[in-house]
């Protein structure tokens, strides 16, 4: 086994160990810090993708943005330590019906997927691809959606400074 496999699998590994205790942990903190090892795994699958612009992406929006929205929302929630709140409706076996029918669609489209239709030929640099393209091709609609997002911005700090009355 060279190298490359070796990484490759000790980071699938990684991202489905922590994915599970995303899923079955009691502690919601552990929950958000095996979430971001999750992320980081993602991240690690698209650059064995070439898709290195979308693994920056990967780490700028959800380890940046979504883990730390999360984080904060966990460390500033008051009752954290209360009991287990169970659902009043306990579907278990629906649940699991549900997954095995995923699993068995899923399979049956990888079955007849004629694989030898697919060509492994070297990608180029995503990055400069899509640098190109929003500067040249889509240059009116990044300059409009950044306008937009600048306007929401500056209403949120309206807002938080007011302290909600906007009248």
């Amino acid at each position: 086994m060279e190298i490359q496999e070796v990484l490759f699998y000790a980071i699938m590994a990684m991202t489905i160990f922590s994915a599970a205790i995303v899923a079955f942990s009691n502690k919601i903190i552990y929950s958000a810090f095996a979430l971001l090892l999750t992320f980081v795994g993602f991240a690690a699958f698209y650059i064995y993708l070439s898709a290195d612009f979308l693994a920056v992406v990967q780490i700028l929006i959800y380890v940046g943005g979504i883990l730390i929205l999360i984080l904060f929302g966990v460390l500033m929630t008051q009752r954290i330590y209360d009991p287990t709140l169970l659902s009043a409706h306990n579907s278990l076996w629906l649940s699991v019906g549900g997954g095995v029918a995923f699993a068995g669609v899923l399979a049956l489209i990888i079955y007849k997927q004629s694989w030898s239709a697919i060509v492994d030929k070297g990608f180029e640099t995503t990055t400069t691809e899509i640098g190109t393209a929003i500067l040249s091709t889509y240059l009116l609609p990044f300059e409009i959606a950044s306008l937009l997002l600048l306007g929401a911005l500056i209403g949120a700090v309206y807002i938080a400074r007011s302290g909600g009355d906007t009248k």
